[in-house]
């Protein structure tokens, strides 16, 4: 049975790895499913009390496409802290990531909280203050991206950077499940897809997110960011690289990955 000194030593490989910029090996030999959620929350709380600030959630594996990427069958989540956080067009700092992949994604940003259930689309979307456009910069501690479920939730859901793009609109004036996404690279077309393949509907991702999160007492609040999932195939990316996502009805969001220094 997996113990906390199981736990712990998961998450100090993570973190290691993390802070010395070199991959390590899976942890699912540590932790398995069941603990991972654990791993991740050690290592949250540790970048926490060194001064990091949480601004929301990331849900992740809520497309096929990129289930079938990682081989993984079931959908997850991370959380964010405001030094993921980048603005659109900024240079991101690539010497903070090991091996990225980008993904553009449907951002909720919430106007109250979600503690009492049941959640649907409905419900949460009444708690929805705004939609925006995103970039996601996914990155795994993990050598290879050799992963599995375990290994990613505890890698906090190979969570790496997000850029929010500028445009806000409130869920009236745009159906999440209904939009268009294209995401290039040095302006090439490098991924496509739509809301619908984000579990059908990013509302339906966020109301999954919402249910897990309550029920682990740790439930979505006003204000927080929610990356509701990848709209198509995640695309790996390197220094230099220029990235721009158009999602219909919410815009363009474009970032630039910094030279490694």
């Amino acid at each position: 049975m997996c113990g906390m000194n199981e736990v712990r030593t998961a998450a100090e490989r993570l973190a290691r790895a993390a802070r010395e910029k070199v991959t390590c090996a899976p942890v699912r030999d540590l932790v398995g499913d069941a603990k991972a959620y654990a791993v991740q929350q050690h290592n949250i709380a540790a970048r926490i009390a060194a001064g990091a600030g949480r601004t929301g959630r990331k849900i992740g594996l809520t497309s096929s496409a990129v289930r079938r990427q990682f081989g993984v069958d079931q959908p997850d989540f991370g959380v964010l802290l405001d030094d993921m956080a980048f603005k659109d067009g900024d240079v991101l700092p690539t010497h903070r990531l090991l091996q990225p992949r980008v993904e553009a994604e449907v951002a909720f940003v919430l106007k109250a909280d979600l503690t009492a259930g049941p959640f649907d689309e409905r419900a949460v979307a009444a708690a929805v203050g705004h939609v925006r456009a995103s970039l996601e910069v996914v990155d795994s501690r993990i050598e290879g991206w050799d992963i599995t479920f375990a290994d990613t939730v505890a890698d906090n859901a190979s969570a790496g950077l997000y850029v929010l793009g500028t445009e806000e609109r409130e869920l009236g004036e745009v159906t999440p499940a209904e939009v268009s996404m294209v995401l290039s690279v040095n302006g090439e077309e490098r991924s496509t897809g739509t809301g619908a393949d984000c579990m059908g509907d990013p509302l339906t991702a966020l109301a999954w997110l919402a249910t897990t999160a309550a029920a682990l007492g740790d439930p979505l609040r006003a204000g927080d960011v929610v990356l509701s999932g990848s709209l198509g195939p995640v695309v790996p990316v390197q220094a230099g690289d220029e990235v721009e996502a158009t999602i219909t009805g919410l815009g363009t969001v474009r970032a630039t990955f910094g030279e490694e220094s």
